[in-house]
């Protein structure tokens, strides 16, 4: 018979493996039109071939197997239309999804393209920075074993994903530290919150003004050093600390197996004393 099509054929036609066919079959979802009672053969008719079509059709729209057989089952105009409503949403969420990945990777990228082009390394300078956003676990962090549990909590706290945070993770010391010489108690960690969507409770913010930054080689480990030639620099300048500091490794050994590649910045928030203030400090 012309219009009769084995399994075999079917699957070559539409390009569906044989066991598919088979399990839709199981479920109900695509039945035979005939089964030779004999043989148990399985036979298909091309009054099929356009219900196939909208399971295919259906299925790279991101519709379940299940919601396919209601949808076949019932066949009525509004439950299609209420279907492809709300794959639509879906594929929307999926798409600002997508939109805010590919931002982070585009901010990643030019961080990392800038960071090979940084030449004053070592150097200390006052700048302008914006504020920023955070998300930030108050914690005391002396090891890279607490750095990495803390890291965790903050993930677990908030609902972020450091895995698309690389490089936005950063560790603060406090004033009170820095101005003691106590450059590696870390009293917090934080991400960086480049879109909307965290929860408020979360947010924190970096305060825009006047920062002391330093870029140098090396990671963590190596701050200190720089911390101390910051502290002489911010006093010289006629500066005060007026915050906790912020310190980011933006490339470490996790990006490249070459030390001299490795850069961090650490950043102090300063005010520009009086002179009134300046003459008392004397």
């Amino acid at each position: 018979m012309k219009n009769r099509f084995s399994i075999g054929q079917m699957s070559q036609l539409h390009n569906i493996p044989i066991k598919t066919l088979r399990y839709y079959d199981e479920i109900g979802l695509f039945t035979p039109a005939e089964i030779d009672p004999n043989s148990r053969y399985r036979y298909y008719s091309t009054e099929q071939f356009e219900q196939l079509n909208t399971i295919n059709y259906l299925k790279t729209l991101g519709v379940s197997l299940k919601e396919i057989k209601t949808l076949l089952d019932r066949r009525e105009i509004d439950h299609f239309l209420q279907l492809l409503k709300q794959q639509k949403e879906i594929t929307e969420n999926k798409i600002r999804e997508l939109e805010r990945v590919r931002d982070r990777f585009e901010n990643r990228i030019a961080e990392i393209e800038k960071a090979r082009t940084i030449s004053e390394r070592g150097i200390v300078q006052i700048r302008e920075l914006p504020e920023r956003k955070i998300v930030r676990l108050q914690e005391k962090i002396c090891s890279e074993h607490q750095l990495e549990l803390s890291l965790r909590k903050l993930e677990n706290m908030t609902g972020q994903n450091s895995s698309i945070f690389i490089g936005k993770v950063g560790l603060t010391v406090s004033s009170h530290h820095l101005k003691k010489g106590e450059f590696t108690k870390y009293n917090s960690i934080f991400l960086v919150v480049e879109e909307e969507g965290t929860h408020d409770e979360f947010v924190s913010t970096l305060p825009e003004g006047e920062y002391a930054c330093v870029y140098y080689n090396g990671d963590h480990s190596a701050s200190p050093a720089y911390y101390a030639r910051m502290l002489d620099y911010i006093g010289e300048q006629g500066y005060d600390i007026s915050g906790d500091s912020v310190e980011r490794t933006i490339i470490d050994q996790f990006i490249s197996r070459h030390k001299e590649d490795y850069l961090t910045e650490i950043q102090i928030p300063v005010k520009k004393l009086t002179l009134q203030q300046l003459e008392g400090s004397r």
